[in-house]
């Protein structure tokens, strides 16, 4: 049962920050939103691509069975992304678009949480590599 939730969870925030992420790589509609005047065009590509990427890579390879250790990954970084649109939404008076964010990133780190055991599986460094 758990599994099952955590794969809806998954569709539900990857479906979410695709379709949030492609309008900010492809520059269509951009202009609607509140607040990315004051955001230069090449930070925006950035942070789209690193939704659109993190939606994909929640997905793709428990899907496909290879590089699952990718997923809590993904999950956490959709976190940090999630929270750093939450302060701007803070700094610019969104109280309750703030309020969704950090809820996405609530929703971010419980899936990096119950998809933890894949990081066992990653790829792993000997001890001299780090030092």
């Amino acid at each position: 049962m758990l599994d099952l939730t955590l794969w809806i969870a998954q569709g539900f925030l990857a479906l979410f920050f695709f379709a949030a992420g492609l309008p900010k790589v492809i520059g269509r509609g951009i202009d609607r939103w509140v607040g990315f005047d004051d955001v230069p065009r090449g930070l925006v590509i950035i942070i789209g691509l690193s939704e659109v990427v993190g939606a994909v890579a929640l997905v793709l390879p428990p899907l496909v069975g290879v590089f699952e250790w990718a997923t809590p990954l993904a999950a956490i970084g959709i976190a940090a992304i999630s929270l750093m649109a939450s302060g701007f939404h803070i700094r610019v008076g969104e109280w309750l678009c703030a309020v969704e964010t950090a809820l996405w990133a609530t929703l971010a780190c419980s899936i990096a949480i119950g998809r933890w055991t894949g990081i066992a599986s990653g790829p792993s460094l000997p001890p001299e590599t780090l030092i």
